[in-house]
């Protein structure tokens, strides 16, 4: 079993019903469990010329056999069902859910980066995630993320 973090973020509609629908969608999977919830932020929406509806932002630890690229696509098919419709790039949406980090694989797929390649530039993904999980350190640079909020905040 991996332990691996997805982020889900809401701007469009019902926001809270939609984050809790898509964690009750993804916790019926057999072959995930999830293991911690962080507190749900609002945030302005990023990036932030984006003229667009705040977010809720919530950050999920899970455990799963899954590989990565089957999680990807049952968390595409966890956006559908909770009702995702088609939209422009970085544009509103019902539910994003996104695979910041699953254990300390590195991966750069056309459709899948690990970590998740902004991981370090949102404090709206940070701070959920250094709320379940204070000591992660990124895989790739050996740095803890706590670091990463703290160089953002500072404006380095």
């Amino acid at each position: 079993m991996k332990v691996v973090y997805l982020s889900f973020g809401s701007n469009k509609g019902d926001r809270g019903q939609y984050l809790k629908k898509a964690i009750r969608f993804l916790a019926e999977n057999s072959d995930i469990t999830v293991v911690a919830q962080s507190r749900i932020h609002e945030t302005e929406a990023w990036p932030e010329d984006s003229n667009q509806p705040d977010f809720l932002n919530q950050v999920i630890k899970i455990k799963t056999s899954l590989q990565p690229l089957e999680l990807l696509f049952i968390c595409q098919q966890i956006e559908k069902k909770v009702g995702r419709t088609p939209s422009r790039h970085w544009g509103p949406r019902e539910i994003d859910i996104d695979i910041l980090l699953y254990g300390d694989e590195v991966m750069d797929l056309p459709n899948l980066q690990i970590p998740h390649h902004y991981i370090h530039e949102r404090e709206f993904v940070l701070i959920p995630l250094i709320e379940i999980e204070p000591e992660l350190k990124d895989p790739i640079h050996g740095k803890l993320y706590s670091d990463f909020l703290t160089a953002l905040k500072n404006g380095s």
